[in-house]
């Protein structure tokens, strides 16, 4: 690639440098030219001039004047105003035709001096003409040099500029085939760079070597692989999330359809039957109607979850934030759930933190968030247990407010029962995961409980985790902001 490149940038040179002579050549051979033609006119002038005054030309004695042309080093001819031909120096007057009709010498006739390049009719060359005007003899004195001369003078100069600038332009080759092959490397690293680029490579990069155009071509060749490198990495990203949520959905449509498929078969099947007869069989109608009624309300409940899960998802759900004494709200939430708890003789307890201590939230946010532990704390703890709710002030790292941390309040549910393997605690907030499946079901459960709380608690921007050892009781810790400086750093309000 870089041997072809150099060859064309080379081929180029040398057609510039040819163009460049032949210019230099046709320039130099017309100037050189016009200036004998110049020297010549000013001499024979200065010459004709002397012969005037000469008695020898005016002798018109023809062996002196053949002597005369001959030292002046042209043709001499003097012809009277009539036209005739008085005396030559290299032809035999009598013989020669009448040259009235010469322009030369009608000017000359005229009285001035004028010369004339021009094709002799009677020899076939080319000559220059001098024509002077000769007053003694009302005549004109004609002085005539072959152009052959001016030609050969010419053609020596030609040859010697043509020597003079082919040396000059030597090192102008070597400094152009230097640069041709600079030249054609860059070009040929940029060329490969290209196909690198074209080759999807977009980690490659191309080395920026010095400044002008191909500098600022590279530095943009560059820069454009990283715009592509990251475009790329980014649909990859993306790709990957579709593919991560295109599982997600298909998954998560199996569950649901699993989730309503046993409540529904139960309600089917249990009407179809109280049609069948069984409606007035007062031994089974009414069981059979609170089973109808019980999974109703399952159905109901995880409806319910599903769009309240949906709208959390999608970013369409609505929050009323503001701030409210944490000791106040949780203990709200444990009156509303203490009934159900001591029907299983389990107690509840509540371990408030300092009075200050304020939350910055959406109150019903909240609510679902405690009453949705606090419901799987009664589940899973056996009859006689304990469950303790409480929250203490900490802070996380960063913040706006100047000290290096921001300020959160963390709450957490405890209970003492069966506790929860280690395996299944990194998966516990994903949807339709459960446990132990059968009794999640037997208790009524949707399964979507933990991922709506952490849900609810990420959109305050806040944490969630778990603390489980099985057959020890599990406890579940979420964090909430102080304020709204603090939620606005996390999410962006």
């Amino acid at each position: 690639m870089t041997a072809r490149i150099f060859l064309k940038l080379t081929a180029v040179i040398a057609c510039l440098i040819a163009v460049a002579l032949l210019a230099a050549d046709l320039l130099a051979s017309r100037v050189a030219e016009r200036y004998f033609i110049t020297h010549l006119e000013h001499e024979f002038t200065e010459k004709g001039r002397m012969l005037i005054a000469s008695p020898l030309l005016l002798s018109l004695d023809q062996p002196r004047i053949r002597e005369l042309g001959h030292a002046a080093g042209a043709r001499l001819t003097l012809v009277a105003r009539d036209g005739r031909v008085l005396a030559d120096s290299e032809a035999d007057p009598a013989r020669m035709e009448n040259h009235s009709d010469r322009p030369e010498l009608r000017e000359a006739f005229a009285g001035r001096i004028n010369s004339i390049t021009r094709h002799s009719r009677t020899l076939g060359v080319d000559f220059l003409y001098i024509a002077l005007p000769v007053p003694e003899k009302a005549a004109a004195l004609r002085l005539a040099i072959p152009l052959s001369l001016v030609n050969a003078e010419v053609a020596a100069i030609r040859v010697r500029i043509l020597e003079s600038v082919a040396i000059a332009f030597l090192p102008a080759v070597l400094i152009a085939a230097l640069l041709a092959r600079r030249l054609a490397r860059r070009m040929s690293g940029i060329i490969a760079y290209a196909g690198e680029l074209a080759n999807a490579n977009f980690r490659a990069r191309l080395p920026v070597q010095g400044g002008g155009e191909l500098g600022l071509l590279s530095l943009k060749l560059n820069e454009t692989a990283a715009k592509l490198e990251r475009t790329v990495q980014q649909l990859q990203l993306e790709h990957t999330e579709l593919d991560r949520l295109e599982r997600v959905r298909k998954d998560f449509v199996i569950n649901v359809s699993h989730e309503l498929r046993t409540p529904l078969a139960s309600i089917q099947g249990y009407t179809e039957t109280l049609l069948g007869g069984a409606l007035h069989d007062p031994e089974h109608n009414v069981r059979f109607l609170n089973i109808i009624g019980h999974n109703a309300e399952r159905l109901s409940r995880l409806t319910a979850d599903l769009l309240i899960l949906s709208r959390l998802e999608l970013r369409t759900q609505e929050f009323r934030y503001a701030s409210y004494r944490a000791n106040t709200l949780l203990a709200d939430v444990l009156d509303t759930v203490r009934p159900i708890a001591e029907k299983k003789n389990i107690s509840i307890h509540h371990e408030p933190g300092p009075d200050s201590c304020e939350i910055f939230c959406d109150s019903e946010a909240f609510y679902q968030v405690v009453s949705n532990l606090l419901d799987n704390a009664v589940k899973y703890t056996p009859e006689g247990g304990r469950i303790t709710a409480g929250l203490k002030p900490v802070t996380r790292p960063g913040g706006a407010a100047g000290d290096g941390v921001t300020h959160w309040v963390e709450f957490f549910v405890r209970d003492t029962g069966m506790g929860i393997p280690h395996d299944d605690q990194s998966r516990l907030f994903e949807r339709f995961y459960r446990v132990d499946k059968a009794r999640s079901r037997e208790l009524g459960g949707t399964g979507l409980g933990l991922a709506i709380v952490k849900h609810l608690v990420h959109a305050h921007g806040g944490q969630v985790r778990v603390e489980s050892e099985p057959g020890q009781g599990s406890a579940f810790f979420f964090t909430l902001p102080v304020d709204s400086a603090e939620l606005a750093t996390f999410t962006g309000i």
